[in-house]
């Protein structure tokens, strides 16, 4: 990492050599079903079977695990709307240090009660009107904590990357990778494995119609902000893309293409029901572009990421319900 600012092939496997011992190496899913309903052979990443339930957990693992000694006896304190909020609590835990999160008061109720009993203090605020970065910076200021932040860190966006490294090992080439987009930081870390490793891979970005900031920044060739999505894809309801994160997807993303939560929650019945996998919203939305016949033209080999499965049985149900 020469200037902290960017993110190389090399930091994803430093990153990977690093929480190899700690995170899952998720397994890759064939469906004999799948390759026929889309016409193409397809690679699915399962992180919804990571620890804590998400990718989140190999960037928040490869951050908390590079403190000092004296950080960890601070503790850390990070702002999220449940995944990164669980992973570093786990990472604390792991670590010996303590955490404290800011969560939205309407995070889905299992993500708060796992953050919890990771032995993380939660600290809640309203997401359309309060401002998670101001109050987390604040807390990290009164109380002497280290900031960990969900995607704009360079450490992070390294540990999220190696999903996709382990995936490339798996499967060898790919034609294209598929990953959901929320700040950009699975997608950016992403994008530095797959093209380090397969130079004409295309990489594609997958957002929710409601939340399509990366989408907008990317075609004005600048950072743009909307308001903050309501989609069922709560991980990706983000209203910009990251300081860090926007430049190298801006280098390396071949294509961002949108979905709607229909096909979202489409998407979560098709990975119930034909891969026997439980995914939350925002860990299918890649799926989901692949179901509905986004990708245009279509390759051959796919690796689709499954970023995510922290999703209540109530909600489950209640989403594939309509």
């Amino acid at each position: 990492m020469t200037d902290g600012r960017t993110v190389t092939l090399q930091d994803v496997q430093d990153a990977a050599a690093r929480i190899g011992p700690v995170v899952h190496r998720t397994p890759v899913l064939c469906s004999r079903t799948l390759d026929e309903l889309v016409g193409a052979e397809v690679f699915v990443k399962c992180e919804n079977l990571q620890r804590a339930g998400a990718f989140k957990f190999r960037g928040a693992y490869n951050a908390v695990s590079r403190l000092s000694a004296g950080q960890l006896a601070k503790g850390v304190v990070a702002y999220s709307s449940g995944n990164h909020a669980q992973a570093v609590a786990l990472a604390a835990r792991e670590l010996g240090t303590t955490a404290v999160i800011v969560m939205p008061e309407d995070a889905p109720r299992s993500k708060v009660e796992a953050t919890m009993g990771y032995g993380a203090r939660v600290v809640t605020y309203d997401r359309y009107t309060g401002d998670r970065i101001a109050l987390g910076e604040a807390l990290a200021a009164e109380h002497g904590l280290t900031l960990v932040p969900p995607y704009d860190h360079p450490h992070v966006i390294a540990g999220q990357g190696t999903a996709t490294l382990e995936l490339i090992e798996e499967t060898g080439d790919l034609d294209a990778l598929l990953v959901p987009v929320g700040g950009g930081g699975l997608a950016a870390g992403s994008a530095v494995a797959a093209t380090g490793l397969l130079p004409g891979i295309r990489v594609i970005g997958v957002e929710p119609e409601a939340g399509d900031d990366t989408k907008r920044s990317l075609e004005a060739g600048r950072r743009i902000t909307v308001p903050v999505p309501r989609t069922i894809a709560d991980g990706q309801a983000v209203a910009a893309p990251g300081e860090l994160t926007f430049p190298i997807n801006q280098r390396l993303l071949d294509d961002i293409t949108l979905v709607d939560d229909e096909q979202i929650r489409d998407a979560m019945r098709f990975a119930f029901e034909r891969l026997k996998t439980v995914v939350e919203p925002s860990g299918a939305s890649g799926l989901a572009a692949l179901l509905t016949g986004r990708i245009d033209p279509l390759p051959r080999r796919i690796g689709v990421i499954l970023s995510g499965g922290n999703v209540g049985a109530e909600r489950f149900a209640e989403i594939v319900q309509g």
